[in-house]
This record gives structure tokens, C-alpha cells and sequence, in this order.
């Protein structure tokens, strides 16, 4: 049995006219019959009975139509899926999100993929590291991650979508907390919870920079892996934490945040394998530059 031999027995079966079938089908009368027959004479039963002047479904007939009718329905079903994963329209999207972006730039990204991919499928991997990131990007177990510039990795293409200033978050009760801005100097004898050591942090960078540029280095008293982490210790009074502004989005009993000057801003950057495109991560870039969620870069990465 056949597709197709499915097919003609639902039109004859709906038409219950070999002659309005057959034109249906583009095909001549004579082979159609035909056709049904050799269905018939396969499944061993008569789905039709037939007179000089009309064409009737048996019982068998009847229970035969509804099967044939979900069969091809379940394929026609399967061809459409099939374009809409090579359309990039449909499947799952790996996405990996550093730090604070997954409090700031997720609910954008989750909200356009919601909105006009509603096909696709987010996986998401929330408060990884840059660096994990990039490994897991160039080991393909993620498609896309927003992360920290730059990558070490050259087979990554780059886009930014926000540059942001860093805040201080800071425990209740501390002296600066009553001020709206904190200079770095001002933290000079604090001590700092920062990320672990060896992790390669941006972020860690930038603040170790901003210190020594005020000419003292970072007392640092904890190091922890994720930033919701480094938010308790600062409840629970052990320092502070220089962090970006998006932290903003984590909102915690005992902990105030307040904009720090005199620290260079950092981004935050979508990354993705530059020669391993598919047509999903495709669909996913065109979105973000339609929706202009992308800022001024030099390195398009060949988006489309």
C-alpha cells in the first residue's frame, strides 16, 4: 500500500464520484478505478460499492476513511514541520546567558522568539561565565550566548547589545548606602566579593582595573561562581560587589545598589559559531536585527 492509494480513496470517498475524482486528481477515470481495486484487492475487503449511477462508501469503507484521513493528515503534518525546521521556524534554540544577562536581556530575547518564532524552542543556560560559554559554543552544546567581550575564540562571530555602567551593590546599613553615587576610591577599604579567581571575568577585570587606576588593589574576601551568589554574601554583610548596572534586575532584602564612578562601562555581546550557521540561528539573528536589539559594531559575524 501506498501513499497515493490512500489519497485517491479519500477523494473518491468524498466525492463519491469516480468521474469528480479523477479531476481532482488530474488523472484519467480508468486508472483511478483501477487503483482503488488494487487497494481493495490488498486489504482483502470492499470500501466502496458501486452502481452505474452512484458510488457509496461500505461500513468498512466508512472506518477505512477516518483511518486514511489521520494518516495522511499525521504526514502532511511531518512535511510541514520538515520546511519549517529547514526554514529555521521550528526546533530548539541552545542559548547560554553570562551573569546579569539573564535577568536583563533573556525576557527580551525570550519575548521576540515568543512573538514571532512561536515554532522555537528556548533551552536556556542561565549565569555561566564567558569563558564556559565559549566552550560551550565552539563544542556546539550551545547555538547562541550573550556574553562579555571580546572572545579569544576566532571562529566567533560578535554582536553587542548593550553597554552598561557598573553599581556597587552594597548590604543594608552600610555608610554609602545613603548615597545616590559611589566613587571607586570610596570602596578602597572594603572588602570585595568577587568572581572565583582564574574564571577569566570581564567583569573582574574591569573592577580590578577601575582600583588600581584609583591606586589601590582590591581586598578580596570572597569569591563565588554565579552573581545571585555574590548577592547573598553581600546580605549577609561579608563586603561588596562592583557588578553591572543590570544586577539592578535581582532586587534582594539587604541589598542596595548605588552607580559607581569612575569605572569604564563593559558590554555585553551575542556570539555564535561564524561557519556552522544553521537556518535556525539565522532566523534568531534576523529577528534581533529587525527588533534593532543589535548596537553599532564593525563585525557583522555574515549576519544575513
Amino acid at each position: 500500500m501506498e501513499l497515493r492509494h490512500l489519497r485517491y480513496f479519500v477523494v473518491v470517498a468524498e466525492t463519491c464520484h469516480f468521474g469528480q475524482a479523477a479531476e481532482r486528481l488530474r488523472m484519467a477515470q480508468p486508472p483511478l478505478s483501477q487503483q482503488i481495486r488494487q487497494l481493495e484487492a490488498e486489504l482483502g475487503v470492499d470500501l466502496l460499492t458501486r452502481t452505474t449511477r452512484s458510488v457509496k462508501l461500505t461500513p468498512a469503507g466508512e472506518t477505512f476513511l477516518v483511518d486514511a484521513q489521520r494518516i495522511l493528515g499525521s504526514v502532511d503534518e511531518a512535511a510541514r514541520r520538515a520546511r519549517r525546521f529547514a526554514d529555521g521556524k521550528a526546533g530548539t534554540l541552545r542559548i547560554g546567558l553570562t551573569g546579569t544577562a539573564s535577568y536583563t536581556q533573556l525576557p527580551v530575547l525570550a519575548r521576540l522568539v515568543k512573538e514571532q518564532l512561536p515554532g522555537v524552542v528556548l533551552d536556556v543556560r542561565s549565569e555561566m561565565l564567558t569563558p564556559a560559554i565559549e566552550q560551550a559554543l565552539a563544542a556546539g552544546e550551545l547555538d547562541v550566548g550573550v556574553l562579555r567581550p571580546p572572545v579569544r575564540d576566532a571562529s566567533l562571530a560578535l554582536r553587542p547589545v548593550a553597554r552598561e555602567r557598573f553599581v556597587v551593590a552594597l548590604p543594608a546599613g552600610h555608610r554609602l548606602a545613603a548615597e545616590d553615587l559611589v566613587t571607586i576610591g570610596e570602596l578602597r577599604a572594603e572588602d570585595f566579593i568577587m568572581y572565583q579567581a582564574g574564571s577569566r571575568s570581564v567583569v573582574n577585570d574591569a573592577v580590578i582595573r577601575a582600583c588600581r587606576a584609583a591606586d589601590f588593589q582590591p581586598r578580596v574576601a570572597h569569591e563565588s561562581a554565579t552573581t545571585s551568589s555574590q548577592l547573598s554574601l553581600v546580605a549577609a554583610g561579608l563586603g561588596v560587589a562592583v557588578l553591572p548596572e543590570s544586577v539592578r534586575g535581582i532586587a534582594l532584602d539587604g541589598v542596595h545598589y548605588r552607580t559607581v564612578a569612575g569605572a569604564e562601562a563593559v558590554e555585553l555581546g551575542l556570539s555564535w559559531r561564524r561557519n556552522e550557521r544553521s537556518p535556525l540561528v539565522d532566523s534568531f539573528l534576523a529577528v534581533l536585527e529587525d527588533n534593532k536589539i543589535f548596537i553599532d559594531s564593525t563585525d557583522s559575524g555574515g549576519l544575513p
